[in-house]
């Protein structure tokens, strides 16, 4: 993943190690390829097994949800293995990051007529974290930025991004995943010509629909940020030991 290569080349003297967080995807790695990966709790206690005492976890997360709360929990419960444990937040944890991801998105968003408009496709959560989204989302409108964001699996849900925009007398839209791969949700929920996903719900709204399958880890500025993140984390850690 390029994410983890240009993690990687900002800390040439360290070893990078992956660890996923969802077992839905660990299983299916392991059923579908062969292939096994460590959750953090697994990747942690191996590390320090093979005498790691200076460990830096990068999350890859988009937002400060259930996923990322239990690597925080795993570091809580794991610190005293090592002389050093540090963890970069998510993508979206200051408001600074919200203005950095809407630079960042400017960049990979299409030319624009008047009446089109970019809309990003969140995962969404149950978790209370799923208020980042709505968040980003007033922030775009706030700022008259080009685009909306939704999220599949909470608010905003696409039908009031619909209402929204045919109020607005945008005549077309391109659908860009808010996500760091665009995996099933992507190319099932918002690409597919199933009547059901985002794009099909648009065309049938009369908002013509155009997706683009690219996920944030292919921007660069956006995985600049969470090296920045990680460097923030690992900064903070040398001033409290200071």
């Amino acid at each position: 993943m390029v994410c983890e290569r240009d993690l990687a080349e900002s800390c040439p003297d360290r070893d990078l190690f992956r660890a996923f967080t969802s077992g839905m995807i660990i299983r299916k790695l392991r059923q579908r390829d062969g292939i096994d990966i460590d959750t953090p709790l697994q990747a942690l206690q191996k590390l320090a097994a093979q005498g790691y005492q200076d460990v830096a976890i990068q999350s890859l997360h988009i937002i400060n949800g259930d996923e990322y709360e239990k690597i925080v929990r795993e570091v809580q419960i794991l610190r005293p293995l090592f002389t050093r444990l540090t963890l970069g937040v998510p993508l979206l944890s200051s408001h600074n990051d919200y203005v950095q991801l809407m630079q960042a998105l400017r960049q990979q968003m299409p030319s624009l007529r008047q009446t089109e408009k970019v809309v990003f496709m969140g995962h969404g959560a149950s978790h209370h974290a799923f208020a980042a989204y709505a968040c980003l989302d007033h922030m775009m409108t706030a700022q008259r930025f080009p685009a909306r964001v939704g999220a599949v699996e909470s608010y905003p849900e696409v039908d009031i991004l619909i209402d929204s925009l045919r109020d607005e007398g945008v005549t077309g839209i391109h659908l860009m995943p808010l996500m760091l791969v665009a995996g099933d949700h992507a190319i099932n929920d918002m690409a597919s010509d199933d009547g059901d996903s985002w794009k099909m719900r648009f065309n049938a709204a009369g908002i013509p629909a155009t997706p683009w399958l690219s996920g944030l880890g292919e921007n660069p500025a956006i995985r600049a940020m969470f090296v920045a993140h990680l460097h923030q984390a690992l900064n903070m850690a040398v001033e409290e030991a200071a």
